[in-house]
């Protein structure tokens, strides 16, 4: 009897043994096949932050979250009043320039005509003078006559040398001032969707306040993380496939955009295959979404085919 048991305990081990390694390659999921990565992330968008450039109070607003927007679409229009104002003070300014210079031109050119005139008479008075014709206080006269007319002609050339420079800058002054007016409408710097909105109406915009942050949809990325000794397997330009949970059933195309020239320790929400694994290098993979569908945030399983030599398998499946 004992020698019996003693024959059938080792027996039922190997039995019990075959059944659970047999259970579980059965149940175990297929493992990923050569030639291919596989990282998780989350969809990105370009975002780009939009903001004004002058003090105002925000009197309209077209902003709404979620809302598709195209390029250079208003998104705010500013209280312009003071800025109308400071622009007319300016355009003011110029046109008195512009007047007090063309003045000293008209002064300038009669007092050019002037000292032609007296130079006329300085050199027929000198001939006079050396002939004993005149007197000597009249030769001074003559003298004195042309000296103190070129004095104001050369003056008057000053005063319009300055009333140009007055001018060039008056006209700076209007140019910042209509850049600024035509600044009080906030246009949307691409076409994309309302991510979030900053300010509403009755609120003052100051420069550099955001007033809504735009999302690109049209082309999104995802970044995943590889093992440090996978990374070298990876080139630009690799094609890729994601899922998200929000659409199970549909494999989308991407390619390799970007890799990270520094590695840096496995971030907590990421997960990947090798948890042993501490220093990965960050992927980005491009994707194109004309639809919109993809949305910032969501999480995504992505599979990268390093070898261009294999087939994409029917089913991708999940490292565990």
């Amino acid at each position: 009897m004992t020698m019996r048991r003693w024959i059938w305990t080792p027996l039922l081990l190997v039995i019990l043994a075959a059944g659970s390694y047999t259970a579980y390659r059965w149940l175990a999921p297929p493992s990923l096949p050569d030639g291919f990565l596989y990282g998780g992330g989350r969809i990105e968008g370009t975002e780009v932050t939009v903001a004004s450039e002058v003090s105002a109070r925000v009197l309209e607003s077209a902003l709404v979250e979620g809302a598709e927007v195209k390029q250079g679409q208003e998104l705010v229009r500013l209280d312009a009043r003071d800025l109308q104002t400071q622009l007319e003070r300016v355009l003011a300014e110029r046109e008195a320039a512009r007047r007090d210079r063309d003045r000293l031109r008209r002064d300038l050119q009669t007092i050019r005509h002037h000292v032609a005139n007296l130079r006329i008479d300085d050199e027929r008075y000198a001939t006079l003078a050396r002939d004993g014709r005149i007197s000597a206080q009249r030769r001074d006269e003559a003298a004195n006559a042309l000296a103190e007319a070129m004095g104001r002609a050369e003056g008057l050339e000053t005063s319009l040398s300055q009333a140009g420079k007055r001018i060039e800058a008056a006209d700076k002054s209007v140019e910042l001032a209509e850049s600024q007016l035509a600044r009080t409408s906030v246009a949307a710097p691409l076409t994309g969707t309302v991510l979030t909105k900053s300010i509403e109406p009755g609120e003052f915009a100051t420069p550099g306040r955001p007033i809504a942050t735009l999302v690109d949809l049209t082309r999104v990325e995802v970044k995943i993380y590889v093992p440090e000794k996978d990374v070298g397997k990876l080139r630009l330009g690799n094609e890729a496939r994601i899922r998200t949970d929000a659409y199970p059933d549909r494999l989308l195309a991407g390619a390799v955009s970007r890799i990270d020239q520094q590695a840096q320790f496995t971030p907590r929400d990421i997960h990947v295959p090798d948890e042993r694994t501490r220093l990965v290098f960050g992927v980005t993979l491009a994707v194109d979404n004309p639809a919109g569908e993809l949305k910032p945030g969501m999480p995504v399983d992505a599979w990268v085919r390093w070898n261009a030599g294999r087939t994409w398998p029917a089913d991708l499946v999940v490292p565990r």
